[in-house]
């Protein structure tokens, strides 16, 4: 595209504004990402291990969008949700418990692959940080 030049008052030739759909429309990048609603990182919706991306892979925040099947995307709630604990299913594989702050409904998620392991342990010890429930739970083992 030939550059147009203006007339400015300091003899800068400029060039015309490239038009921006790139961010915002159906085949940007911004169609395949989302933006995480607790650290504010930018998401990509494809994740290793699981078909539906549905939490943040740093901080674990996920927001409430799905109502009864993973990626069906037909809660109304939208509240943010937090991640409470861990558990793991039959075939060793972990979840993720979150918790919507704004109607309190509790999901069961797939971990990811990419998915911060210091966050996962740090989830996954945060009973032991309780030294009532931790002395209670030891005593129960003995």
């Amino acid at each position: 595209m030939p550059r147009r030049t203006q007339p400015s008052g300091r003899g800068q030739r400029s060039r015309p504004q490239r038009h921006k759909d790139v961010l915002h429309s159906n085949g940007g990048h911004r169609a395949h990402d989302f933006r995480c609603v607790g650290c504010r990182l930018d998401v990509s919706l494809v994740a290793p291990g699981t078909a539906h991306r549905n939490h943040c892979p740093h901080c674990l925040v996920s927001q409430h969008v799905d109502h009864r099947i993973p990626g069906d995307r037909a809660a109304d709630c939208r509240g943010r949700m937090e991640a409470l604990s861990l558990t793991v299913r039959a075939d060793g594989e972990w979840m993720i418990i979150h918790e919507c702050l704004s109607c309190a409904e509790l999901s069961a998620n797939r971990i990811a692959g990419d998915d911060n392991a210091l966050a996962l342990i740090r989830l996954a010890l945060r009973p032991l940080q309780d030294s009532r429930a931790t002395a209670s739970t030891l005593l129960a083992a003995l």
